[in-house]
């Protein structure tokens, strides 16, 4: 079964078997359950939707299915078309919508979408919220509006430049030291919405994008997540063609990366730290990630006088810790920056606005900026989920063998030891346990991970 229901949203292959996989009336029923909620949440005669998607082979499909239900339900749809993660977000409040529905599998291969599910404010929806809306899809108590009362369908396709408007107006981007600096950057759009959202970006900063897979086909040149391994021809590109650094985001546009001159990784966990540094340097305060990301953005935060905490994993998670924390800049070690005075969601536009303006400031390269950061080395691995698998009873045990360190269990199982970490979870958007560790050298991290995977499996067969 690909169906996964999660928190993060719908999420699935296309094709298959109804209720194993993202068919058509898999997409129906959970775009009907959508609406409904929303009707529930708020009293009134006109409900508003905006819906955007990323370049995927099926998203033209999956997105007429999910706005010609909401008509059918008797709510208005403001259709954005290709868009990206981040601008459906900013264009909720901005319609004053009562919602939002991005089509997205975010860094998946190109046979999975998803509906990715917002509240008024353009956030995701929290865990309660999302479970009401499960609960709806598997009741069928759902009521549709009758022929004079069906919904409305309006194309926007203006949100991309507006987006942009509002990331150049953050008081923090230094539009005119981009300029000056005159850069060159090459980019890797992945064949998605990034290669539409990114080059404007940079036009806009005075900056010269060199496109590399920025046709919006939906055909990935590559596994569309954002790590080094995939890189290569992005790589090559940078060094070719003479390029101040490279940048890459995953198909929806809220993961980034960076790659220095040289054509090596700026690291996909420093893209945080990086951006979190020229924030704080302006503006202190504290700092929020997730439990498997980077320990140098705590010490990052502690140099500017900060304080920093982990949240569970899952972008509601440290969007709700960052809250209560009035935090000044927070996110996600895999790429993702959520800036307050920008949006509660993570926002690749706002992190090249962020980075370039470090940058152009600092008057260093990628690479010698890289030098300025504690050293981190982290290892991503994960085991495959089978059906016969007691994922609770692994944690579990787990958590009793290492009782003696210092452990946090309120997303899996977490070990922090004294130059090192690991994270032991089960994934939220695919069917895998991921190990995560962190260490000061890239061997450590890896035997550390190894090490992790060989106890699960004498665990799992015993």
């Amino acid at each position: 079964m690909t169906l996964i229901k999660s928190i993060s949203g719908i999420r699935g292959t296309i094709g298959g078997q109804v209720g194993d996989n993202l068919t058509p009336i898999d997409a129906v029923k959970f775009a009907s359950a959508y609406g409904v909620w929303l009707k529930q949440q708020r009293n009134k005669e006109n409900y508003r939707v905006v819906v955007g998607r990323d370049a995927r082979i099926s998203g033209e499909m999956i997105q007429n299915l999910v706005m010609n239900t909401l008509v059918g339900l008797g709510i208005h749809v403001i259709d954005l078309g290709l868009s990206t993660t981040p601008t459906v977000e900013v264009a909720v409040p901005m319609e004053h919508a009562d919602g939002g529905i991005i089509l997205t599998a975010s860094h998946n291969p190109k046979q999975w979408n998803a509906l990715k599910l917002l509240n008024e404010k353009g956030e995701f929806l929290d865990a309660i919220e999302g479970a009401k809306i499960l609960s709806i899809a598997e009741s069928d108590n759902m009521v549709f509006a009758d022929v004079d009362s069906l919904g409305k369908i309006t194309r926007n396709t203006a949100y991309i430049d507006l987006h942009i408007d509002e990331v150049l107006g953050l008081p923090l981007v230094n539009a005119k030291a981009i300029e000056a600096a005159n850069f060159k950057v090459v980019v890797d759009g992945v064949n998605s919405t990034g290669g539409i959202a990114i080059p404007l970006l940079l036009e806009r900063l005075g900056v010269h994008p060199v496109k590399l897979f920025c046709d919006p086909t939906g055909h990935f040149p590559h596994n569309p997540e954002p790590l080094k391994e995939h890189l290569g021809d992005l790589s090559e590109k940078v060094v070719k063609e003479h390029a101040d650094f490279g940048i890459v985001v995953d198909p929806d546009v809220d993961r980034l990366a960076f790659m220095d001159e040289n054509g090596d990784m700026f690291g996909e966990e420093y893209t945080l730290v990086a951006c979190a540094d020229y924030v704080l340097s302006k503006t202190p305060g504290n700092t929020v990630s997730n439990m498997s990301s980077t320990r140098a953005l705590r010490d990052i935060t502690e140099k500017h006088g900060g304080n920093y905490e982990a949240s569970a994993v899952g972008e509601v998670n440290v969007v709700k810790l960052m809250k209560k924390n009035k935090v000044v800049i927070g996110g996600e070690g895999n790429g993702g920056i959520i800036y307050p005075d920008s949006h509660y969601g993570r926002d690749s536009l706002v992190g090249v606005a962020l980075f370039l303006s470090l940058l152009a400031e600092k008057k260093m390269s990628v690479s010698a900026l890289r030098k300025t950061y504690p050293d981190y080395f982290m290892s991503k691995k994960k085991i495959q989920l089978t059906p016969d698998l007691d994922v609770d009873g692994i944690l579990k045990a787990m958590e009793d063998r290492y009782q003696n360190e210092q452990l946090t269990t309120i997303d899996g199982v977490k070990i922090d030891f004294a130059e090192s970490w690991a994270h032991l979870r089960k994934s939220n958007t695919e069917p895998i346990i991921r190990i995560y560790t962190e260490a000061k050298t890239q061997e450590e991290a890896n035997k550390l991970a190894d090490k992790f995977i060989d106890e699960i499996s004498v665990i799992a067969k015993s």
